[in-house]
């Protein structure tokens, strides 16, 4: 296979059908007829269950999965997923709605996130999901929808914990957060909740997202159980639940190695066999994710519509762009811009003989999927793929923006 080195593990992943990259077993330019046009995100379905079960393989049997339904919240994805995991986690009341969508019942739903409006957290309390709670005034809230409603809330409080972790993508946790209550704040809370009518299950603290540094997780993770067993004192009744967050990155660069998940599953056994059985014994432990789940699983397919080259640079010029995958422009969250994998679908077998500019549709320099990406010779009609692609894409992505319509999501 003619694929840049780096590249080579990605499509072994997905796999190829005459040259071309394949989807589920799909060569992409069936696939492009079978949605009607590019561009589309494309989904596969046996690579997410094929993470699933590389989880249950490494992590103890004693962890609950959940997926973090913000990384790709497509309603098939969802659905996929809730016959695999143990439980999702939402952020808004459309992604609930998404979740009880699915067989898995209310109590196993949970939702998270700063800025819960009334209506948000009514709609909570009468579907009997799990509400994390952001702060006192949040909390306050949450009591007095239950009393209007009649309904006990189930409740958990999500902590801003006193440490701050290192290497991730997003720091979620430690010093001054719009994420959580304050560590130090929280005994006082959960004493005041202790004369509410709430069913108060446990604690919930993330401290960071994309993370590839097993070492770094781990710690973390030790760092998160002796703050909830600390905190554990302070509660009023027994700790049921506690997740332990996630933050599990994937490779998106050419110098990224992939999470040492074995080590992860290792420090986790560890710490459930020796600090949270004997201390926390009905505690559901959890870990939550989303990126690791589906990241790797998704591409975004894009079709060149024009080539030209200006002052000695050749640009590909495609039928999409940053309006639907924002992340792979470097607009979302990279400090220094760098190339997600790129490769061209229908020409895998053929050698990368030529340096090219990718660029969007849009009208603005942003628009920018691959900046001097060794590709081989593509033209007009030729489908551009861009690699993880299956978190953080098209929601996360100013679809409106200049008008453009949105793309296909298919899960194959």
């Amino acid at each position: 296979m003619s694929v840049v080195a780096s590249l080579r593990p990605t499509v072994a992943a997905f796999g190829t059908i005459d040259g071309e990259l394949a989807v589920g077993g799909v060569p992409v330019s069936r696939l492009a007829e079978r949605v009607g046009g590019t561009p589309f995100f494309a989904y596969d379905r046996a690579l997410i269950t094929e993470r699933v079960a590389l989880l249950r393989r490494t992590l103890p049997t004693a962890v609950d999965l959940s997926y973090a339904v913000k990384a790709n919240p497509m309603p098939a994805v969802v659905q996929h997923l809730a016959g695999l995991v143990d439980s999702l986690d939402v952020a808004s009341a459309g992604e609930l709605r998404t979740a009880l969508d699915t067989p898995l019942p209310a109590t196993r739903v949970s939702f998270a996130g700063p800025g819960k409006t009334d209506a948000e957290i009514t709609q909570a309390v009468a579907a009997g999901v799990t509400i994390e709670m952001e702060s006192a005034t949040e909390a306050a809230r949450v009591v007095r929808a239950g009393e209007r409603l009649g309904l006990r809330p189930r409740v958990a409080v999500r902590v801003n914990p006193d440490f701050q972790v290192k290497g991730s993508g997003m720091r979620m946790g430690g010093g001054p957060q719009q994420f959580g209550v304050d560590a130090e704040q929280v005994p006082a809370l959960v004493a005041d909740l202790a004369a509410a009518d709430v069913d108060l299950l446990g604690y919930h603290v993330f401290a960071g997202s994309q993370n590839l540094n097993a070492d770094i997780i781990a710690e973390a993770q030790r760092k998160t159980v002796d703050l909830v067993l600390a905190l554990a004192e302070h509660t009023p009744a027994p700790v049921r639940y506690l997740n332990l967050g996630g933050g599990f990155g994937i490779p998106y660069f050419d110098k990224d190695r992939p999470l040492d998940l074995p080590a992860v599953g290792e420090n986790l056994a560890d710490l459930v066999a020796t600090r949270i059985g004997p201390h926390l014994p009905e505690a559901r432990v959890v870990i939550e994710l989303g990126r690791y789940l589906v990241g790797e699983a998704g591409v975004y397919v894009t079709r060149v519509v024009d080539r030209k080259v200006s002052r000695g640079r050749t640009y590909l010029v495609v039928d999409g762009g940053m309006h639907h995958q924002l992340a792979a422009s470097g607009n979302f969250g990279q400090v220094i811009r760098r190339n997600y994998p790129v490769a061209v679908g229908n020409h895998l077998a053929e050698t990368a003989a030529e340096t090219v500019t990718v660029v969007g549709c849009l009208c603005t320099p942003l628009d920018l999927l691959g900046d001097g990406v060794e590709l081989p010779p593509a033209d007009v009609g030729d489908l551009v793929v861009v690699f993880q692609a299956g978190a953080y894409g098209l929601t996360a992505s100013p679809t409106a923006f200049l008008g453009h319509p949105a793309p296909v999501e298919v899960l194959v």
